[in-house]
């Protein structure tokens, strides 16, 4: 394992302890509702679409570095309903998104399967230029847009749900 790989698995894990502490009190039945806030409809993504979005990207970040598992796929169906540019929708039914132990395992098991496999990656491979046009001028080597993706995506993400948290008069975690 090279050493700036080191770095980035072991902030990314930090950001995994985190996601299970932001879990803490979420009961199934509100994982996928849209807070009302003294009346009003706080537009704000909600844990399940948190955490099945997030799922869906450690199948994407292994292709950058060229690394394909199985262990890395989120179910088939979560890419449509929690692809980049969906909606987090209010769900009081319990109909539109999977129950919240679905959708946490399939975060907890791609990503850790992700960073178990990024702890072999070769350093000199974070240096490589980006290939993809339309991410190169944000990131212009494999190592940031790693670093990126692992790490500021997932704790911008769970940050929503902290916010989303305190809106359902959870503790902070």
């Amino acid at each position: 394992m090279g050493l700036h790989s080191t770095l980035i698995v072991h902030s990314a894990r930090i950001a995994s302890m985190y996601a299970q502490r932001l879990l803490a009190g979420i009961e199934p039945s509100t994982f996928a509702r849209t807070p009302v806030v003294g009346g009003t409809l706080v537009q704000t993504n909600h844990p399940a679409w948190v955490f099945g979005h997030l799922a869906t990207y450690p199948a994407k970040i292994g292709a950058m570095v060229g690394i394909a598992s199985p262990a890395l796929a989120a179910p088939a169906e979560f890419e449509e309903r929690f692809k980049d540019g969906t909606q987090s929708l209010d769900d009081p039914a319990g109909t539109i998104y999977p129950a919240m132990d679905v959708v946490t395992k399939a975060f907890f098991s791609t990503h850790d399967a992700l960073l178990d496999a990024l702890g072999g990656i070769d350093d000199a491979l974070l240096l490589v230029e980006t290939t993809e046009e339309k991410y190169r001028q944000r990131f212009p080597h494999v190592g940031s847009r790693l670093i990126f993706m692992c790490n500021n995506h997932v704790m911008m993400h769970l940050g929503q749900v902290s916010a989303w948290r305190r809106c359902m008069g959870l503790p902070p975690a």
